[in-house]
């Protein structure tokens, strides 16, 4: 059922004064659509209140703009205005207080959340523990002369270790003549020529074959003792 003219002007109206703004009709019929009113019954709602006087209207050209009676209002006064300006300003700070309070609120919980909880703790504690008490176990038995490794293991890799240190040895040796066959004869410097080829010695990257070779025979010494 249609509204009543009387109660479309109240809503009209009532719309003008909390806006408080210049209008026209399709602006106020677009909000007032949840009224179920047509912009036909906005048009005539705001023309019967600006012929009564209930509120202001200018013409520009055919559109008609329509405001709120400016006198209904109490417009403040300077000292008013001033007054109002630092209770303002005041609200204001003690908005910023409340920010930076609820800024350091969370950041509290962030922390709080963070952290381990007790159940948390324990169960690291507990892990930790069986950690320790594995590394102790295998500290005992490294104390006790006990052999960790199976010698077939060891075996295993002492031969494999042997094995690529020949190859080492064999190719440093096929390139030693290689290189003695190439720069017999030749006029150049040979660290300059080394250097223009992109050639690197072991000594230079800081590797010894003499210093592995050692390494071997003491693990077999080391392996035979025990």
């Amino acid at each position: 059922m249609a509204p009543k003219s009387d109660s479309t002007e109240a809503i009209v109206l009532n719309f003008v004064n909390e806006q408080n703004r210049p209008l026209n009709s399709q602006n106020a019929a677009d909000s007032l659509q949840k009224f179920n009113l047509k912009k036909a019954a906005v048009q005539k709602a705001l023309d019967n209140l600006a012929d009564n006087g209930k509120i202001s209207f200018k013409e520009y050209g055919k559109q008609k703009i329509y405001i709120a009676r400016q006198d209904q209002f109490d417009i403040p006064n300077s000292e008013e205005l001033n007054q109002m300006k630092e209770d303002n300003a005041k609200l204001q700070e003690q908005l910023d207080e409340q920010k930076r309070a609820i800024s350091e609120v969370e950041g509290e919980i962030k922390s709080l959340q963070s952290n381990l909880t007790l159940e948390q703790i324990r169960d690291k504690e507990a892990k930790l523990r069986k950690e320790v008490k594995q590394m102790e176990d295998k500290l005992v038995k490294l104390r006790d002369g006990v052999t960790l490794v199976r010698p077939e293991e060891r075996k295993a890799i002492e031969e494999m270790y042997s094995e690529k240190v020949g190859h080492w040895r064999k190719r440093k040796r096929m390139f030693k003549d290689l290189w003695d066959a190439i720069t017999e004869n030749s006029p150049k410097d040979l660290t300059e020529f080394k250097e223009e080829l992109g050639i690197e010695y072991d000594e230079d990257v800081g590797v010894s074959l003499q210093s592995f070779s050692e390494l071997l025979q003491h693990g077999k010494k080391r392996g035979r003792g025990q």
